[in-house]
């Protein structure tokens, strides 16, 4: 066997091993659409909701039509990001040839939704208690532990994003009064740059 050859075969098996211990990554495309909707979700929850409360770590005087709305809201831009995501990374998956559910993409999702779950709840409980302005730090800090978390199934990238997120949590739950920039930064900005870095990689 020549030393090309074993070579080639060596990063053959490599490539395979990856393959099977790994989870395809989320396309560029799931990333630039999530980020789109949530900058609209944070417009939306400004305009219609927030832009007349002072975000701080006391309870907010909101209505049951308040929240209400922001349950809304922010159920839309889930549905939406969820949606959008399920549909190109499906579209990448056929282009790759490879299986969209299989024990790894069980394995993403359970470590996925483990620290959102509990972290969705938590929220819950505190916006029907009122605390808004602290709901929206823990958001970014859940969301950023969950990305964490998956990123031994899929590509090291959302490992950077989840700590940036994280981050960013942080940094609003300190800046509490402007704590819904840092949440349109996380989710909006912050996943479109991810999404184009993706799309430039994938084509490259």
């Amino acid at each position: 066997m020549s030393k090309e050859k074993y070579v080639k075969d060596l990063e053959e098996i490599k490539d395979i091993m990856k393959r099977s211990s790994r989870f395809i990554s989320l396309s560029g495309m799931s990333g630039i659409s999530a980020g789109i909707f949530a900058l609209a979700g944070a417009y939306a929850a400004y305009k219609m909701v927030l832009g007349n409360q002072a975000l701080e770590y006391d309870k907010a005087v909101l209505t049951n039509n308040d929240l209400t709305t922001l349950l809304i809201i922010a159920g839309l831009c889930l549905i939406l990001a969820v949606s959008s995501g399920i549909f190109f990374t499906s579209r990448e998956t056929k282009k790759r040839k490879q299986k969209v559910w299989d024990h790894q993409t069980k394995r993403l999702l359970i470590n996925l939704a483990i620290p959102l779950v509990t972290g969705g709840l938590l929220c819950l409980i505190m916006l029907f208690n009122n605390y808004v302005g602290i709901i929206i730090p823990m958001t970014l800090i859940f969301y950023g532990l969950a990305l964490v978390n998956i990123s031994k199934y899929t590509l090291h990238e959302l490992r950077s994003l989840g700590i940036l997120e994280i981050a960013l949590g942080l940094g609003a739950a300190c800046f509490i009064e402007f704590s819904l920039i840092f949440w349109a930064l996380g989710f909006g900005a912050l996943h479109i740059i991810y999404g184009v870095v993706m799309q430039i990689k994938n084509k490259s």
